[in-house]
């Protein structure tokens, strides 16, 4: 739902009467217009993001509910009159059957609507029952996302807790709103608050480590309530982390508590996180070193030795000229090698069930013909000769393999501090040497914003690539 609003001088739409609902289409899609009784002027405008009349005209229905349920045309609603109207439309969520359709398109609708509100409670003069009932507003929204995906349980919940309220019942709170200020708040439940909000964006490698992070983390501080805490608390926690720990371990930790406690503040949890700085400095390289170019060549030397239909020949040489990390590449299949803007690359996704690190690790990658003598011919001609998985190992077997091929062809200790992973320290490096700009070395390991990343298809998806694919070729002279 997209909302635009042109107000006329005076009009205040909260404490308005709307006049009645006009829809309209425009190039195929439907528009719902809603103005205050007794101007023409001033209106909000809603995409309705459908070419069927039927579909918009529900989707119309459920718009006007539910801005009539939240009394924006009535500011000296009381409480109690905007809960019932919040449990009307909780129980509808809960209860009302869906078409493959009509949820892609509540899906959406939900999404917009939940940003909309947002955007009412921070700029528009509600009254203080109308930001209480937004507030309640975004967690139905929020549940019902969930009862879509077949996870009723927090909307359920919400419709109890609400009805359990005007009997004067005790109602237990969520976990997202029981911290009180008479309350301590320790590090492990705020890390909990946070692991549980972010638990369906992250890959489960960035969850786990986060949740080890913070394990750490939560042990030294114990019952410390972070409502009062100090600096000399932080100090302390870094103390007892250094004690044991190397200065890029130290690094990692402190980055998730820093994380963590930002994002408490911005959640209104705590008023400071006082992390600023925490971070050490000296020796906090990481203890993975990059390859040489001389290993690097030795390594792919050593490749092109191998069969043409050998998966280790094809991992070692993407894991060499993409720097794509290990489980990116186990993870690839047949339709994740294509064309992009007439460029070969492969593209990096979360499709068919595959994970990634982050939302930015999904990206696509060119394919350097020649790159330390990499056959593209010839890969396309194994990838055409797959079943649908590029290979077929298990995660841990095929890491055990793969480094154990790296160790035996360079006669590496087995301590970690070359594996597999230090091959995209060496296309950063070469990368670096070659003076390629930071956002585009960024972009072709998975560490960028994502902008350019979510772009690829788009009008300017040649463009991106081929910049990539020439900052590339740049790196590999």
């Amino acid at each position: 739902m997209t909302i635009n609003q042109h107000s006329q001088t005076g009009t205040n739409l909260l404490q308005t009467a709307l006049a009645k609902p006009y829809h309209y289409r425009r190039s195929g899609r439907y528009y719902l217009r809603l103005r205050p009784q007794g101007t023409a002027k001033g209106f909000f405008t809603l995409s309705l993001r459908t070419t069927d009349k039927a579909t918009a005209m529900t989707i119309s229905q459920e718009i006007l509910q539910t801005l009539k349920a939240y009394h924006f045309d009535n500011p000296e609603a009381t409480w109690d009159e905007l809960r019932e109207r919040l449990i009307d439309i909780a129980e509808h969520s809960l209860t009302m059957a869906f078409g493959d359709s009509s949820l892609v398109a509540y899906e959406m609708i939900n999404d917009e609507h939940h940003q909309a509100l947002r955007e009412a409670s921070a700029k528009m003069p509600l009254s203080v029952n109308q930001q209480r009932a937004v507030s309640k507003a975004l967690e139905i929204i929020e549940a019902s996302q969930d009862r879509m995906k077949g996870r009723p349980g927090k909307l359920v919940g919400i419709v109890r807790d609400l009805k359990a309220e005007g009997c004067g019942t005790s109602v237990a709170l969520s976990p997202s709103l029981s911290v009180l200020p008479s309350q301590a708040l320790t590090f492990k439940a705020l890390s909990e608050l946070y692991l549980d909000e972010h638990k369906e964006h992250a890959g489960k490698g960035t969850i786990r480590d986060v949740k080890s992070s913070c394990k750490t983390i939560a042990e030294i501080l114990g019952d410390l309530d972070l409502k009062t805490h100090t600096r000399e608390d932080m100090k302390n926690l870094k103390a007892k982390l250094s004690m044991s720990r190397t200065a890029s371990t130290v690094g990692k930790i402190l980055g998730t508590l820093s994380t963590v406690m930002k994002w408490a503040v911005n959640n209104d949890y705590l008023n400071k996180a006082l992390t600023e700085g925490l971070k050490p400095t000296k020796g906090a390289d990481s203890a993975r070193e990059a390859f040489s170019q001389v290993q690097v060549n030795s390594l792919m030397a050593h490749a092109k030795t191998l069969p043409v239909d050998a998966w280790q020949r094809w991992a070692l040489s993407l894991g060499v000229i993409s720097g794509t990390r290990i489980e990116e590449l186990r993870q690839l299949t047949k339709a994740d090698v294509k064309q992009v803007a007439g460029v070969w690359v492969i593209d990096i996704n979360r499709n068919d069930g595959k994970t990634a690190k982050t939302k930015n690790a999904l990206r696509v990658v060119p394919l350097t013909d020649g790159a330390y003598g990499f056959d593209l011919q010839a890969f396309l001609e194994f990838v055409d000769k797959a079943d649908s998985r590029l290979f077929t190992l298990g995660a841990g077997q095929f890491s055990v393999l793969l480094n154990g091929t790296l160790r035996d062809v360079l006669g590496l200790k087995a301590d970690r501090t070359q594996t597999f992973h230090s091959l995209r320290h060496s296309l950063a490096g070469a990368m670096k040497a070659a003076e390629v700009p930071v956002g585009t070395a960024e972009s072709i390991l998975g560490h960028a914003s994502g902008s350019i990343s979510y772009d690829l298809y788009g009008a300017g998806s040649g463009v991106e690539v081929g910049r990539m694919a020439e900052a590339l070729r740049k790196a590999f002279q």
